[in-house]
């Protein structure tokens, strides 16, 4: 089993088969909280079909809203993280690897220069992309979980430094996932990563610190977008939400009880809102070292998952809903979509 719960690719002997022999594509994906990679091959119309993946927490982000700077710590977590990644392209061969960088290297002083460095150590020619260009690949990367009937589908993706909205009408999506257009996107400067150093969960009172803080997230919320004209929708209960973060598949994960994370069960799930938020005050009232034991969740996001928890139940009271689609899924497969589409390859 790979590091982020994906089943490792046979190593048996025997006849290499023409899927075996598909091109590669590798995909890199270095955020705020996680380094994250994958390496896939094509497979039927707008399908991947992974030999490897990879994904490291290493809070790339941690201090940058204080200081405007990644600090040398949180670069050498991030370092170590990409030297594996490295590793493993150079070991598989893909014919094209894509790299972008989001919220911590766009907004970093030093971001570009230690881009620079990875480039001239590893061999990996990191994008930074915009907020924009980030939320149209995380709509590509979901484009399989959303249904044809609504009338609008709204992906969501909180990140360690910020929250990325995007609402597309799904049989545009369905039809054409490579240029659907964007009916509206926003993005606000709220991430777990960077709330989490702002917000200390006090010792007691969490219930009313947790609703003031949903409410003023929820205010912040309200007009990012632009998407005003799109609410009758949701209110008519004609509107579909993909949620894509590690807050979303960990909650779904504690929520199932899995024993120890599964991708496969998690991605795709329809997880209804008001268990969510069942889910959601049960972590509130969980100590740190009661989080870490969850095997969804693990000492990496314990002081984490409440706060993304926060986040969402904002965006579910702005964007109201009764069930949430949970996608394992998101900037990185956007990213090898458009490669292989670049490529021309197909299965």
């Amino acid at each position: 089993m790979n590091s982020d719960g994906r089943q490792a690719p046979s190593r048996s002997g025997g006849r290499t088969s023409a899927r075996s022999r598909a091109p590669l594509f590798a995909a890199l994906d270095l955020g705020t909280n996680n380094c994250r990679m994958l390496i896939a091959a094509p497979d039927g119309e707008h399908g991947l079909r992974v030999v490897d993946g990879y994904s490291r927490i290493v809070r790339l982000g941690e201090g940058l809203a204080h200081t405007g700077r990644l600090s040398d710590e949180a670069m050498a977590r991030a370092y170590q993280a990409l030297a594996a990644c490295a590793q493993r392209i150079e070991a598989r061969s893909p014919i094209a690897v894509g790299c972008v960088a989001t919220q911590a290297c766009r907004g970093a002083s030093n971001g570009v220069t230690f881009l620079n460095r990875i480039k001239s150590d590893l061999g990996l020619d990191f994008e930074v992309i915009t907020s924009q260009e980030e939320s149209q690949l995380a709509v590509l990367g979901c484009a399989s979980l959303i249904e044809p009937e609504p009338e609008v589908a709204l992906i969501v993706d909180i990140g360690g430094g910020s929250t990325e909205l995007s609402w597309v009408r799904p049989k545009d999506v369905l039809a054409n996932p490579l240029e659907a257009p964007i009916l509206a996107w926003g993005t606000a400067p709220l991430g777990v990563v960077t709330l989490a150093e702002e917000e200390e969960e006090p010792a007691t009172g969490r219930e009313a610190w947790y609703e003031a803080l949903v409410t003023r997230i929820a205010a912040q919320l309200e007009s990012v977008g632009d998407a005003a004209h799109l609410r009758a929708a949701f209110a008519a209960g004609k509107a579909h939400v993909i949620g894509t973060s590690g807050t979303v598949t960990s909650l779904a994960g504690v929520h199932m009880g899995l024993p120890r994370y599964t991708r496969a069960r998690v991605d795709g799930y329809w997880f209804d809102v008001a268990e969510c938020r069942v889910t959601i005050a049960r972590m509130l009232n969980q100590s740190l070292a009661e989080r870490a034991a969850s095997p969804c969740v693990g000492k990496d996001r314990a002081d984490l998952v409440v706060i993304g928890g926060a986040i969402l139940d904002a965006v579910l009271r702005v964007w109201p809903t009764q069930r949430i689609r949970v996608a394992d899924r998101g900037l990185r497969e956007g990213v090898l979509m458009r490669l292989m589409a670049a490529h021309g390859a197909s299965s």
